[in-house]
């Protein structure tokens, strides 16, 4: 492969045996698992925190509708809740995937289009 990244134009083609190589690459595995440390946790933080919601909407109904100011009761809240920690997640894996996963990907990404570790 002899263009570089800083050339101008579109990477080099990629073949089907320069990705069944990378898959073998140990950076790929590292990758995966990088990724996987916080996609995991997270999506069952959060399937947990949902299901909690939706049992206590269900069978808690005097608990949920305990009213916390003016028109405000539980259910209101941790229906917000619901909102903000689905924003609070997809902040915090922009943070995490900019400082451990993006670096990493792009290292393996030249290294497969260029041939070459920067």
């Amino acid at each position: 492969m002899t263009t570089s990244p800083d050339a101008d134009g579109p990477p080099p083609e990629v073949s089907e045996a320069d990705i069944a190589a990378m898959h073998d690459d140990p950076r790929f595995a590292e990758l995966k698992r990088t990724l996987f440390r916080f996609i995991v946790p997270a999506t069952f933080g959060f399937l947990a925190w949902y299901l909690l919601y939706v049992l206590l909407s269900a069978y808690a109904r005097d608990f949920m509708g305990t009213v916390v100011f003016g028109n405000v009761n539980v259910a209101l809240l941790l229906g917000l809740g619901q909102f903000l920690s689905t924003f609070g997640i997809a902040w915090g894996y922009s943070r995490y995937a900019s400082r451990n996963f993006d670096p990493k990907a792009i290292e393996l990404h030249d290294a497969v289009h260029y041939g070459e570790d920067r």
